[in-house]
């Protein structure tokens, strides 16, 4: 298990007791009172922790290398998935996943940011930033989906599109802006869940949907809070600082009536439970899937962009 710095507390129990239970072993002595007592001070040790997260803490959290992402979702709520590749144009873009696959019987259309496991394959995935490859690969896969009238279901965690001198080249703001028109309009359900990150635009490319979710430990935003420290204070020592003003965790997201639903993870994390994080994630897509799939495809439009067109608050004069 990976810790991360505000977990040392908890860290230091959990080596306490792996150490306890080894002297035990190795010495063939009782120690099941010691570990009694330091497994408590562990539950409480948890509970102090987890329960009063700073908006930065959460954003560590969300970055936790043992994170579960969207293939593992992919793999653990879906039957059948069949991986569909290319944009027809450049490439195929390895930090989009997406494809047909099934849900408790129900045809869907899955798509998903990737990033990698281990560094081999964080560099394959390029870290879950996508080209413009990536999100014409998407918008390929919507349309697919709206020819054969099927759901679309988007797994969102990206540190950002890729900002290379390459992609720009090759279009990268007009395939997002291109993404967001299209998905606006696409004539079947639409259901984004935040499982990581989602910061700016590369959330957004695959982002617009009738409902949208974000588990318990996620965030979104315009900007990280490493490139607002940046930009205002031209230094990363204030992200926590720029976290709190973002207001971008998903109870801020809440509050400010962007997202409609939270989806509750284990207590720690999604890592410390990446099943019943799926599962429970399964459960909540699918009592939203039954309410959309009822509507006409007039009505679930009118209903996007009316949804999306009330975001936000202005004064006028």
């Amino acid at each position: 298990m990976v810790f991360l710095d505000f977990e040392q507390p908890i860290e230091e129990l959990t080596e306490r007791i792996a150490r306890v239970k080894e002297i035990g072993n190795t010495e063939k002595v009782d120690v099941s009172k010691t570990i009694v007592e330091l497994e408590q001070k562990l539950v409480l040790a948890k509970q102090r922790v987890y329960k009063n997260l700073s908006r930065w803490q959460r954003v560590q959290l969300s970055r936790h290398p043992e994170r579960p992402y969207t293939l593992y979702y992919i793999q653990q709520m879906f039957d059948n998935f069949v991986e569909l590749h290319g944009d027809r144009q450049v490439a195929d873009d390895k930090a989009i996943v997406g494809g047909l696959a099934s849900l408790n019987g129900k045809s869907v259309m899955v798509i998903g940011h990737q990033k990698g496991t281990d560094t081999k394959s964080r560099q394959y995935r390029n870290f879950g930033m996508a080209n413009p490859e990536g999100y014409r690969k998407a918008l390929r896969l919507m349309h697919l989906a709206e020819k054969f009238d099927k759901p679309v279901i988007c797994f969102i965690d990206t540190p950002g599109a890729y900002p290379g001198l390459e992609a720009e080249e090759r279009g990268q703001a007009e395939a997002i802006a291109r993404n967001l028109f299209e998905m606006s309009r696409l004539p079947v359900p639409i259901i984004c869940v935040i499982i990581g990150e989602g910061a700016s635009g590369g959330a957004l490319g695959i982002g617009i949907g009738d409902r949208i979710l974000m588990l318990e430990n996620t965030w979104y935003s315009v900007i990280s809070p490493e490139s607002c420290s940046s930009i205002l204070w031209h230094t990363w020592e204030h992200k926590e600082k720029a976290a709190e003003a973002l207001r971008l965790t998903p109870q801020d997201m809440l509050q400010f009536k962007l997202i409609d639903e939270i989806v509750q993870e284990p207590f720690g994390g999604a890592h410390h439970d990446p099943a019943q994080t799926a599962a429970t994630l399964k459960n909540t897509i699918e009592k939203y899937l039954t309410d959309l799939l009822v509507l006409n495809k007039k009505t679930l439009v009118s209903q996007r962009i009316q949804k999306f067109s009330t975001m936000g608050e202005f004064a006028q004069k």
